[in-house]
């Protein structure tokens, strides 16, 4: 059959068991597997129930020595594309696979032509025609039918999971599950046992054998969300995981492949966390193959009216109340705001504005004080009035922030072209919070 087929231009290649077969298709990609329905080692059709958990491309074409009806139901639940009867001729072989083939084309034409319609609309779930946004939204589209593992950076609050499920819901893995978890909120060995599972006994309280979250997602997606605040030991646990693509519960001695697709985001500065050796270097690296940042919400005000109006429509339809308007005076405070929650802050203030008004127009005076009363002051005044005038500390805060903006949140770049290492950035901004009233302190910081 091999020889048969490679005369007939196709890549063939032929093992002698089940198991050599999926010993093999762990190393090299295939469009069509032909197997006898009674094998030494697994049935042709455990085997090809296996390859659909897999492999979706992968189509199964089983031979059987009765072609009964039963046997084709069974044939077709375990998934496979097509079976033949014995005897089997070359010719009717050379049938059975033309016609995967062609069915395979066909398949691959619908996925390109709903990517290619998908191009030319909006992703619901992703509002905003700044220039940024659209960038976003154009790589998610650009890595969204590949297996590639993305990283998305952004401040907290600015919408970095609903960029993962985008990613997913523009992927053929669409309908697979897509499992989310908080590195961040989880210690350790919980951790462990969330992501790779355990077996029963592993531990005081592993009752009965549990499948981890890698498991879990199947073919799907799987988010690591906040993955910058991951313990060093679990980082060297996920990167073996990662490179392997196999995990070993806990307390077992044996490993399970997995088919997710791995979408990771932080909110940190990794390149400073790999400097302070809270990060690793080569796991950074595994993750980092595909980067999508979020740019904050004070970076795109234009967004911003966008994102108001469409949280007052889903807050209203929701509740059940009439649709309200959102006063020109109003708008001109949200736009004004610095928003360092990001769009998360925004909804919370739309949601309490609906809660609290008292008239179908929110107006400046329905706004939060924080927001209402917000002045952002310029660096230098015309007039030179002392309440007016910053303090160093202010000034270099502020600095700061806008050549953070400007490099769209890269500290790296933005440490060089501020003339301060990473690890002094990093430390300015963990001390932003923190107000002082001393000069001397931040000369002697820069030098």
């Amino acid at each position: 059959m091999r020889d048969g087929l490679r005369d007939r231009n196709y890549a063939a290649e032929a093992v002698q068991s089940a198991t050599a077969a999926l010993a093999y298709l762990e190393r090299n990609p295939v469009d069509i597997v032909v197997a006898h329905i009674h094998l030494r080692d697994v049935s042709g059709l455990e085997l090809v129930a296996r390859l659909r958990d897999r492999q979706q491309e992968t189509l199964g074409i089983v031979i059987t020595s009765q072609g009964s009806l039963e046997t084709a139901v069974d044939a077709i639940r375990a998934g496979a594309y097509d079976f033949i009867c014995k005897p089997v001729t070359l010719a009717v072989l050379e049938v059975a696979v033309e016609r995967a083939v062609a069915h395979l084309a066909l398949r691959r034409e619908v996925s390109r032509l709903r990517v290619a319609v998908a191009a030319g609309n909006p992703i619901d779930t992703i509002l905003g025609g700044s220039p940024e946004i659209c960038a976003v939204t154009a790589m998610i589209r650009r890595v969204a039918e590949s297996p590639t593992t993305v990283l998305v950076t952004g401040e907290s609050g600015t919408g970095k999971e609903l960029v993962a499920r985008a990613i997913h819901d523009l992927s053929e893995r669409r309908h697979e599950p897509f499992v989310a978890i908080n590195c961040g909120a989880l210690p350790p060995a919980l951790l462990e046992s969330e992501l790779f599972g355990h077996v029963r006994g592993a531990f005081t309280d592993a009752r009965q054998n549990r499948h981890g979250l890698f498991v879990q997602a199947g073919n799907g997606t799987l988010f690591l969300d906040e993955i910058g605040e991951m313990p060093i030991e679990m980082q060297v646990k996920l990167l073996r995981v990662l490179q392997e693509r196999k995990v070993r519960p806990i307390g077992s001695d044996a490993e399970v492949t997995f088919g997710a697709r791995l979408v990771a985001a932080t909110n940190r500065d990794l390149q400073t966390a790999i400097t302070e050796q809270r990060f690793r270097e080569d796991l950074y690296h595994r993750i980092n193959v595909v980067p999508i940042h979020v740019p904050p919400l004070r970076s795109r005000p234009g967004d911003l009216r966008i994102l108001a109006r469409h949280f007052i429509q889903q807050i209203c339809a929701r509740s059940g109340k009439p649709l309200v308007t959102l006063a020109e005076d109003a708008m001109r405070k949200l736009v004004a705001y610095d928003w360092p929650g990001n769009v998360r802050e925004l909804q919370n203030c739309i949601e309490r504005m609906l809660a609290l008004r008292e008239s179908t127009v929110l107006t400046e005076q329905d706004l939060p004080p924080t927001i209402r009363d917000y002045t952002a002051r310029p660096t230098m005044t015309a007039t030179g009035r002392p309440d007016e005038l910053l303090t160093l500390d202010a000034l270099e805060r502020r600095y700061i922030r806008q050549v953070l903006e400007l490099t769209q949140n890269n500290k790296t770049d933005a440490a060089r072209i501020l003339g301060i290492d990473r690890r002094s950035l990093y430390r300015r901004l963990q001390d932003d919070s923190t107000a002082t009233t001393s000069g001397g302190g931040s000369s002697s910081a820069d030098n």
